[in-house]
């Protein structure tokens, strides 16, 4: 049970209303995550803002997914690694993609380099090494690529962090985290 009751999408109201009403319109549902900001329009509106651009950048969006995946695998954030499984197979990867990006890999070298540069900065939380950067550079990442890689590992643990503190519900088909990790209780 989540610490921290989710907004009804139904009772809300003025700027908190219009976000959740442009969510459910783009998705068709509205996300317990974002119920949960929504007790903030101002959190929300940042949080779609950075998610709405960032989707719209240089990367691939499977890469992104991937990231996600990664990141929230590492994190031990099942509400997260749950969501984006579900999205990833939205955007076309098959499971065993999934499964890779979990582990925090990929079959495609481009992906494989972008997963293992946001692997090592959610690690290192930045501090990467010299090696590591260059690396993603050697692996054919631009450095639009790099600081969008570096955004997403950023976006991904914000909504790790709040989906973890808060144990928000669990409203997407719900995904295990590998090698027995749980949930803080």
């Amino acid at each position: 049970m989540s610490r921290i009751k989710t907004v009804n999408h139904q009772e809300a109201t003025g700027e908190t209303k219009e976000l959740l009403d442009a969510v459910q319109k783009k998705l068709g549902m509205v996300p317990n995550f974002l119920r949960l900001f929504a007790h903030s329009p101002k959190a929300l509106a940042a949080f779609l803002g950075l998610y709405e651009n960032i989707g719209q950048g240089v990367l691939d969006p499977k890469i992104g997914e991937r990231i996600a995946l990664s990141v929230g695998e590492s994190n031990g954030c099942q509400y997260c690694v749950s969501a984006h499984s579900a999205i990833a197979k939205k955007t076309g990867l098959d499971n065993g993609e999934i499964a890779d990006a979990r582990e925090g890999s990929a079959s495609d070298p481009k992906a494989d380099a972008a997963v293992k540069l946001a692997s090592a900065l959610n690690e290192k939380r930045g501090a990467i090494t010299t090696m590591e950067f260059a690396q993603a550079k050697e692996a054919g990442l631009s450095d639009a690529e790099i600081v969008e890689v570096i955004t997403h590992v950023g976006l991904n643990f914000m909504t790790n962090v709040l989906a973890k503190a808060t144990q928000v519900e669990i409203d997407f088909p719900e995904v295990q985290l590998l090698n027995g990790k749980k949930a803080a209780a």
